[in-house]
């Protein structure tokens, strides 16, 4: 991956740049060196989108990719060293520093010591960090705990984030998740707004009496892309009750035995 990056860089910045960026090559940790070169790389590099369409750097900006490249430069003999050195960006980062941060969690050395780091970025009210660490990100899903894992998920809801762009979703989709999820929706209703329809995806493998009743209110609304992806839910659902009760409504039992929807076509809505 190192590899890639340092070829997508070395086609999106200028000569001069990547002779500057050289400088950086596989030395010690030294934070001085590391947080003064990270903080001035946008000046030498711009913040133009990366002209690449290879995941997850296809939305990234050119300074984001060369600042998680500058990352994988540093000696990661010394734990203890390493952990302190790159900790300590974390700490004095600024918006698009945290971006470019949390974007490199699949790519630091040693990826159990960055999980309580990447916890506490899930509670951030910046937008761009949270879609850091949810879009196209293959660290929450393979090293999150599930109580931080489903905090994700909700937070994700809650800022109206492109859930669909959030690696992991069907593997980590859990029953404490799916109720927490169908007390949210209850939640919504009672204030008369929308659900996202995607919510249902994370729910369908869990759907008991509890969430079933949940879903009868769901239905009787008029937004007819949540109602069908409540009936996409309870189509690949193992609770008879709800399929029994989705018999008797036509017009969503026949879009869900036609096939005519999936959850590709749910998260467009």
């Amino acid at each position: 991956m190192e590899a890639t990056m340092a070829g997508i860089i070395k086609d999106n910045v200028s000569p001069d740049t990547w002779m500057w960026l050289q400088q950086f090559k596989k030395l010690p940790n030294d934070y001085s060196a590391l947080n003064t070169a990270f903080m001035i790389i946008p000046r030498k590099t711009g913040k133009s989108a990366v002209d690449v369409t290879i995941d997850p750097f296809k939305n990234w900006t050119i300074d984001r990719l060369c600042r998680v490249w500058l990352l994988l430069q540093w000696d990661t003999t010394d734990k203890d060293k390493y952990y302190q050195t790159i900790d300590s960006l974390f700490l004095s980062a600024e918006m698009n520093e945290s971006v470019a941060l949390y974007s490199a969690l699949p790519f630091l050395a040693y990826p159990e010591i960055w999980i309580k780091r990447c916890a506490e970025g899930i509670r951030s009210n910046i937008g761009s960090v949270l879609e850091a660490i949810m879009y196209n990100n293959p660290y929450p899903s393979v090293y999150l705990d599930q109580a931080a894992w489903n905090q994700l998920i909700l937070k994700a809801f809650f800022t109206e984030k492109s859930v669909p762009l959030i690696i992991g979703l069907d593997e980590r989709a859990n029953k404490e998740l799916a109720q927490i999820l169908s007390d949210y929706a209850r939640e919504r209703w009672a204030a008369g707004r929308k659900v996202n329809p995607t919510l249902w995806r994370l729910v369908a493998g869990f759907i008991d009496n509890k969430i079933f009743e949940d879903i009868k209110i769901g239905l009787t609304h008029d937004d007819m892309a949540e109602k069908e992806a409540i009936a996409l839910a309870i189509s690949e659902s193992g609770f008879e009750p709800a399929k029994q009760w989705l018999s008797n409504i036509p017009e969503l039992k026949s879009i869900v035995s036609d096939k005519a929807l999936n959850w590709d076509k749910v998260s467009i809505n």
